[in-house]
């Protein structure tokens, strides 16, 4: 990282230089993504009720697929980063090519299933809906389904950039296309007149530009890990395994995860209008205040994975404890600023003064205990996942998600009748539990055994 030698003195691998320039734009582009994501369902709900709900509905699916994705991207940032920790560039160049080859295989698999089953999938998930929202949503589903490849190989290509502590040309990409994105629903939408399909055509070619820009800015030959010719990758089964070793728990805590979202959907649903109204709102305003802090710890992963690929054990442990005092601050902060926010959006958005009232009381509860809750239950486990200690990670996320945040939530929200604050205590029982056992799992140090899956013999 061209370190000085007074730092190198001092024993670290990254300087507070490198640190901000990883996780400034990790945390500008998670922010945006959040951003232009609400921007986007605001300009689709103009099109019409039934719209909104084939998207709202589709979408429940694509998160599903695109989360899994993501967990292979994980894996392959984690494995990259370790090679390229140990000083072995040509392991981070064969970690990726094979990261690259997994995605493009399984998204193109997955891609060919859903276009042949697109109607049998809609109806079996869910089951008898109208006509008119059924016909919208395979138009939705045929494209968005065309798209998964693209953002499957732009998911692999940015984290093996991440995995080389650049973070910068990601972010400038994912700002470049959200604003494709918008652009284009607004034309497509509103000037051809396209409807949902305009949306959806949007979404794959904002997709496509990622998927090929990415690419292209790996294929330089500026950069510890450079790809070029694509069509060569023949899968080696080795590499393969430890990207799975880490992505197929990944993929599993994730999917859990969203399966849990939509049990804790289907309770608020039978709480009336004002209750949903109300929850909606705040889910989103909720998401805002903790985005930012996401951002610092998937550059913690990096951070962490070249720290346990150089044998530097005691420094993934430095850089843990030193990044979630960071994402401290920066919950704490969002936390008051998406508050102060909160009567504002409940004005602009038009929302009924019952509904107001209760998003309202929902966010001050939550700005108190998100702070003292969210960030141990986050954060270290990013850094223990970068370790290799995916399974415990797992395990504890998928029980404490079951137990609390949906099973808690779904008693008190049906039998005590707390109403949609039954799903924030759950919540927030869930983020305690998760963040005592990940905070005594870091204490233990078992993580730092965990997984390491490169070699050190090139350190």
């Amino acid at each position: 990282m061209g370190h000085t030698a007074l730092e190198q003195d001092k024993g670290h691998l990254f300087r507070n230089r490198d640190l901000w320039k990883l996780l400034v734009p990790l945390v500008i582009e998670q922010f945006l993504a959040s951003l232009m994501g609400i921007i986007d369902a605001m300009m689709v709900s103009n099109i019409g009720s039934a719209a909104i709900s084939a998207v709202s509905l589709v979408d429940s699916i694509n998160v599903l697929v695109i989360q899994a994705f993501s967990a292979l991207a994980a894996g392959g940032t984690i494995l990259c980063s370790q090679f390229i920790g140990s000083g072995d560039e040509k392991g981070a160049k064969r970690a990726a090519e094979q990261v690259v080859f997994l995605v493009a295989a399984v998204s193109v698999f997955i891609t060919a299933f859903c276009l042949l089953f697109r109607t049998g999938l809609l109806r079996l998930v869910f089951g008898a809906v109208e006509p008119a929202i059924m016909e919208a949503s395979e138009t939705y589903f045929f494209y968005t389904s065309l798209s998964f490849p693209f953002i499957a190989l732009y998911g692999a290509g940015s984290s093996i950039l991440r995995a080389q502590a650049d973070s910068k040309r990601p972010m400038l990409i994912s700002v470049v296309s959200n604003c494709l994105n918008v652009g284009g629903n607004a034309v497509l939408i509103w000037g051809f007149h396209m409807g949902v399909a305009g949306a959806a055509v949007s979404t794959l070619v904002s997709r496509i530009f990622c998927a090929l820009t990415v690419y292209a800015v790996l294929r330089r030959q500026d950069r510890k890990i450079v790809i070029r010719d694509y069509w060569k990758i023949r899968p080696t089964w080795a590499l393969i395994r430890k990207v799975l070793s880490i992505g197929i728990p990944s993929g599993i805590e994730n999917s859990m995860f969203q399966f849990g979202k939509l049990a804790i959907q289907s309770t608020v649903s039978t709480l009336g209008t004002v209750a949903i109204a109300a929850q909606a709102i705040t889910n989103i305003l909720e998401g805002l205040s903790g985005v930012t802090a996401m951002g610092i710890g998937i550059g913690l992963m990096t951070v962490v994975g070249q720290c346990i690929g150089a044998g530097r054990e005691d420094e993934a442990v430095y850089y843990i404890k030193k990044l979630s005092m960071a994402a401290e601050a920066v919950v704490t902060v969002s936390c008051l600023v998406v508050f102060a926010l909160t009567k504002p959006v409940t004005v602009l958005g038009g929302m009924e003064a019952e509904s107001a009232a209760m998003c309202f009381t929902m966010m001050a509860v939550i700005t108190v205990v998100k702070p003292l809750a969210w960030t141990m239950c986050f954060i270290p486990a990013d850094g223990m996942r970068a370790a290799g200690d995916v399974r415990f990670t797992m395990v504890v996320s998928c029980v404490s998600m079951w137990l609390c945040r949906v099973s808690l939530s779904m008693f008190l929200c049906r039998v005590m009748g707390f109403g949609p604050m039954g799903v924030w205590i759950g919540m927030f029982a869930d983020w305690t539990v998760r963040g005592i056992a990940f905070g005594l799992r870091f204490r233990s140090r078992k993580w730092l055994a965990a997984g390491v899956l490169v070699d050190r013999g090139n350190t």
